[in-house]
């Protein structure tokens, strides 16, 4: 049967079931190090894939799993829809997150503690929120013996977190498919809202931003060689030196500021709503407007290469042969030859760029059946707010997604309050997001499956 508008009883169970699922899964320490040794790798992944797994199964559907390595697991369900004919929509998380040091935070990170209406923890916002309105969803349509309008899979993801290696990437390689007959892909950071002042009545309204691009990047290292000696002896031939030489020509380089269709859309949305132009030359003053999304949306004016870790020497009165950092690149669609080549021509002949994972740009179209079905499923929940695209500073698991030509979007709906900084959570301390702003996402994901 087509899916129902829910009762009374219903609907405050799906949303009851996100916010208790977002907390549950943030208690489950499902930290990623990164790197490919399984001996530093947690059990935590595998932990909440049986979670996953297991409310699932409650419900009476059928999930598989597939291990790309030992304590790696992604977990795959699939809802067959009315119209087998039409391309299949995804909807993925993922699983893992990002260290988090207690002694930073004012809660427990792996908590999931309510605290004056903000759930707390590490993956409060990504994506242990989007995941548990996933669950609650498919759950709810489950129960009812409710058909999608076509074939809906839900995909919860390992290693997002570095680079989707063990994850997305793998799947898309090993188990192409999987895949065959879906074209379109949601997931995280899109579909929040941001508060504009709107040029007709001086009063607020709430726009909601759609992730319809994102940057690609590039993660790799530095390799300067030399000459090893005594640290007593002159030695123009200094591994560190030189890299730390190139170290400073890439952070002295001011890439050009490039506004990519996405951004130019999003520009002339906010300016359409409030009155307030935007100026290629002093966007500074425009930013502001942007509230929450800030950040993200300044990831996206132009290329950037930020160096992250520094590994060199192994006793002081050594100089050693070798010194390496660890660089992380964000380019703009179509960029990344051109910022490569022009990293190896600033950090110079000694030094050796090299890449170690490379996750491509992304853009999916800015209109279309649906995007059209999100703005509607957005508005008809918060009735006179507005939807605009935006492109993503950061990347997701929408990326190997696309090299299958599927079209990914980020649409994690959450409904925020105007003063809350949203991009700094992500990765941040005190990770927060709104009880009430899951509950509106899981109603949010339900209207937009019922239509879509």
């Amino acid at each position: 049967m087509p899916i129902a508008d829910p009762t009374a009883d219903e609907l405050a169970l799906l949303q009851d079931e996100a916010v208790t699922f977002t907390q549950e899964l943030i208690r489950i320490d499902t930290t990623n190090f990164g790197g490919d040794d399984p001996e530093t790798w947690g059990k935590g992944e595998a932990e909440a894939a049986e979670y996953v797994v297991a409310k699932l199964r409650e419900v009476g559907l059928e999930p598989e799993v597939y291990e790309s390595a030992p304590g790696r697991p992604t977990v795959l369900v699939t809802v067959p829809g009315e119209d087998r004919e039409r391309g299949g929509l995804i909807l993925h998380g993922h699983l893992d997150v990002v260290p988090a040091k207690a002694e930073d935070w004012s809660v427990d990170p792996f908590g999931g503690e309510i605290r004056d209406g903000m759930i707390y923890g590490r993956g409060a916002v990504d994506m242990k929120d989007m995941v548990g309105m996933m669950l609650a969803v498919v759950r709810h349509l489950a129960r009812a013996g409710a058909t999608p309008p076509r074939d809906l899979r839900l995909i919860f993801f390992a290693d997002e977190e570095n680079g989707s290696v063990w994850g997305a990437k793998w799947l898309v390689k090993e188990h192409p498919e999987l895949f065959e007959g879906y074209t379109e892909a949601i997931s995280e950071v899109g579909g929040y809202s941001i508060t504009l002042p709107r040029k007709d009545d001086g009063g607020d309204v709430r726009a909601y931003l759609i992730q319809t691009a994102e940057k690609g990047y590039a993660w790799g290292r530095l390799r300067a060689t030399g000459r090893a000696g005594h640290g007593s002896v002159p030695n123009d031939e200094n591994a560190i030196v030189r890299l730390a030489r190139a170290i400073t020509a890439i952070d002295d380089h001011e890439f050009p500021i490039e506004y990519v269709a996405s951004v130019r859309a999003l520009f002339d949305g906010v300016t359409e709503i409030t009155g307030v132009g935007w100026d290629e030359g002093d966007i500074e003053s425009f930013l502001p407007l942007l509230g929450g999304a800030r950040q993200f949306v300044t990831g996206t004016l132009r290329d950037s290469a930020n160096l992250t870790q520094l590994d060199a020497g192994y006793k002081v009165n050594v100089i050693p042969q070798t010194a390496e950092a660890g660089f992380d690149v964000r380019y703009l669609p179509g960029h990344l030859d051109d910022v490569l080549d022009l990293l190896r021509e600033l950090i110079g002949p000694d030094v050796e760029l090299i890449v170690d994972n490379l996750g491509i740009d992304a853009d999916a179209p800015r209109e279309g059946d649906l995007y059209d079905a999100m703005s509607r499923a957005l508005q008809a929940e918060d009735p006179g707010s507005e939807v605009l695209p935006y492109c993503l500073s950061a990347g997701t698991d929408n990326k190997p997604l696309s090299t299958l030509g599927i079209a990914g979007y980020g649409f994690t709906p959450l409904q925020l309050p105007a003063d809350l900084d949203f991009a700094p959570l992500f990765h941040g301390i005190d990770e927060r997001v709104p009880v009430d702003a899951v509950r509106f996402g899981a109603r949010v994901l339900l209207r937009l499956l019922g239509d879509c």
